[in-house]
């Protein structure tokens, strides 16, 4: 019996699936077992017309081929090439000393070419993690896999080069990794005229990972500040890039020779999205925008525009950093951890905030329009700001506002202090803390308690409002350059939940 190493990808993460031919007497009878999906029991015709293709006989009689462990689903067609492999190696075409200590994967073409697949990513770090030494895998996907280190990675194009390749006759070429330069966000806070209350509130939620809502009239620039936050935000760390590769690997997203993503994910779903759409889902669970972005932002614009039942999908990610699916073939674990941004006006006209304009609508109506907005929604935002229509002296003024690598640098340097404090817990942001972390690193002075107690009496806080209020307070210190969170730190991150009504 002779077998070949691929991989099986389930949710971001892969396990090692051994591909086993026979080749016997009989019948001419191709079979597969293992538990193959359609996609993958429908490869029988490529693989047999991509060997004979490529020069190689298909043997005659019965052919099983087992996907080993038959208890885990395989699907999509990265099977193909190793399942190929297989065979050949059972009818002695290419020797088994030269497939030890290898990983294969991709799809084939029925001139026996090789095509891109999904999820190498994550296939290339269970390789390393087996300590597999060399990795083959098409072409398109060689980044992905040089991306972890550690792996000897060659790119394949055809089956009969990868099998000359094995046999000797004529070695592909190394695969070495290529350095990508992040792509700057278009959108720059200079280009923004006025709103300093809303570009602070954003710094703050750059800074610290927390979720902030604006409120304004139409035209005040609420969409155009939130499409700006990326150019504020950190790059990504090494693996947080890992983190997001991944998930773009997996949902079949990155671009063709990608390696490794350098800039944080943006993910705007339309109003009319699903919640399998926002949250992920299907037969075959695949991640939804809210795992798209991970360790980036998600903006839903016009935010009473999208269905209550869709938007209380958000809750458990919001509060967890991670998305369960779960179906009857087992449960499927997506990360979610991401900055919540979202605009909406404060009624259906508009105007109800816009000093310019006079507002059209009932009281009736107004009410009804805020409350398509949960109060347990609306609490899981850390800020809520107010941003007002733009006066016209400001839009005339020839003052350049200040340009996004200044906020940058302030927000890279609170990001190095919260590294500094949380980089033991495994934690890269204030958003992201426990409650007993929150008391164990940023303990309450007497100063603060008296305020918070104020302002629970006057009953402005709900128990996760008042954990929420002194991470941002944490993250305005580190801001500000102090170790210590002051009062005026926290009396800020109070006026941030002025907003915040709850049902």
């Amino acid at each position: 019996m002779f077998h070949i190493i691929t991989a099986a990808t389930i949710g971001i993460t892969a396990m090692p699936v051994t591909v086993e031919a026979d080749v016997s007497f009989g019948l001419s009878a191709f079979c597969l077992a293992g538990l193959p999906d359609i996609a993958v029991k429908e490869a029988r015709d490529r693989i047999r017309a991509a060997i004979k293709n490529s020069g190689y006989s298909f043997p005659r009689g019965r052919v099983t081929v087992n996907l080993a462990p038959a208890d885990v689903r395989k699907q999509g067609p990265l099977y193909d090439l190793p399942i190929a492999l297989s065979i050949l190696l059972a009818t002695g075409e290419i020797a088994r000393t030269s497939i030890e200590s290898c990983v294969f994967l991709g799809e084939l073409a029925l001139d026996g070419s090789v095509r891109a697949v999904q999820g190498t990513l994550t296939a290339a770090i269970m390789a390393k993690s087996r300590q597999v030494e060399s990795m083959f895998v098409p072409m398109e996907n060689t980044q992905e896999a040089t991306a972890i280190g550690g792996l000897t990675v060659y790119g394949v194009n055809s089956l009969q080069t990868l099998v000359d390749h094995l046999k000797g006759i004529q070695q592909l070429p190394r695969s070495e990794k290529i350095a990508f330069t992040a792509v700057n966000p278009s959108s720059d806070f200079c280009a923004i005229k006025g709103q300093e209350g809303a570009k602070r509130a954003l710094e703050i939620a750059a800074a610290g990972g927390h979720n902030i809502l604006l409120k304004g009239p139409p035209g005040a620039g609420k969409t155009l500040l939130a499409r700006s936050l990326p150019s504020i935000l950190p790059r990504l760390t090494h693996e947080e890039s890992i983190e997001v590769t991944a998930i773009a690997s997996v949902a079949g997203i990155l671009p063709t020779g990608q390696g490794l993503v350098q800039t944080r994910p943006f993910r705007s779903p339309h109003h009319s999205s699903s919640a399998v759409s926002l949250v992920g889902g299907g037969t075959w669970p695949k991640p939804g925008e809210v795992s798209l972005a991970h360790r980036g932002i998600l903006f839903l614009d016009e935010l009473p525009e999208f269905s209550r039942y869709v938007l209380e999908h958000l809750r458990q990610p919001l509060e967890d950093g991670s998305v369960t699916i779960s179906r009857a073939v087992g449960s499927i674990q997506f990360p979610a951890r991401f900055l919540l941004a979202a605009a909406m006006n404060p009624c259906p006209c508009g105007h109800l905030t816009n000093p310019h304009k006079q507002c059209t609508c009932t009281l009736n109506q107004i009410t009804k329009y805020q409350k398509k907005i949960s109060g347990p929604l609306l609490d899981r935002f850390d800020l809520v700001i107010e941003v007002p229509a733009v006066e016209h002296d400001k839009l005339l003024s020839e003052q350049k506002p200040e340009a996004s690598i200044d906020i940058r640098a302030r927000v890279e340097g609170s990001r190095k202090q919260q590294h500094n404090r949380l980089a033991e817990l495994g934690l890269f942001t204030n958003s992201e803390m426990s409650s007993s972390q929150l008391d164990d690193l940023c303990p309450l002075t007497p100063e603060n308690k008296s305020l918070l107690e104020v302002a629970l009496r006057s009953n402005r806080l709900s128990a996760r409002g008042f954990m929420r209020v002194r991470k941002v307070a944490r993250t305005i210190a580190d801001l500000a350059g102090s170790d210590e969170v002051e009062v005026e730190h926290l009396a800020e991150a109070l006026q941030y939940r002025e907003q915040v009504k709850l049902d």
